[in-house]
């Protein structure tokens, strides 16, 4: 229990601290916002119609019905299956990191890059990336499964660099689509990673120490 839950605390802290730090250099307009104008400029002076096509596709493996589809099927998979505090891990993870994004964004109520001719026109805040968030959380959350029930090395750093590459893709689609700065998108997988860490680490101390009590008992 002490290995998992350090882990998840050191996790917890360091994405939380990243995260307060790009909250500030965004609310200060820090040097940070200045490399958000211009790389937000650069991708958009940079697009072609093929590559939109192809980055849109990408984008849509953040998007609410992707990401509630998928979790949706994980939920009954695991209902099936009886994983009790997996399933709770889920639930906790997907639905209360959609409402903590909508604090988030209302909090900060950052306005979304403007161009002349843009390729995708969103409403709402930007702050952080909404997609890039979910994405962090829905895929990491495989990617741990992944590492804590898979037996071969290979298989699990695979898990891992497949989740990583995606969630990377979904947040390189939202800037390059100019509907999030790199700020929201930086900001959005340390929330989302925040996040992931104190559900995941909530749920398994209590396994952990669910099975303490029920071996203990055994005992007497």
């Amino acid at each position: 229990m002490g290995l998992h839950l350090t882990i998840g605390t050191l996790l917890l802290i360091g994405a939380a601290w990243l995260f307060g730090g790009i909250a500030e250099d965004v609310v200060t307009d820090d040097p940070l916002t200045i490399v958000d104008k211009q790389l937000a400029l650069w991708f958009y002076n940079h697009t072609t119609p093929a590559l939109n096509r192809a980055i849109t596709a990408i984008t849509a493996l953040g998007s609410m019905p992707a990401i509630g589809g998928l979790a949706l099927l994980i939920f009954f998979l695991l209902l099936w299956w009886r994983y009790w505090y997996w399933l709770l891990a889920l639930v906790l993870t997907i639905p209360g990191g959609m409402l903590l994004n909508l604090l988030l964004k209302s909090a900060f109520a950052r306005q979304r890059p403007s161009f002349e001719n843009p390729i995708i026109t969103l409403t709402g805040h930007s702050f952080p990336s909404g997609h890039t968030m979910m994405a962090t959380l829905l895929y990491g959350l495989l990617a741990v499964f992944a590492v804590l029930n898979l037996k071969a090395w290979r298989w699990r750093v695979r898990a891992v660099v497949m989740a990583g590459l995606v969630i990377l893709m979904v947040g390189f689609s939202r800037i390059y689509l100019g509907t999030h700065y790199l700020s929201d998108v930086l900001a959005a997988m340390a929330a989302g990673i925040a996040w992931l860490a104190l559900c995941f680490t909530a749920v398994d101390t209590l396994r952990r120490r669910r099975f303490a009590i029920q071996g203990s008992e055994c005992k007497k």
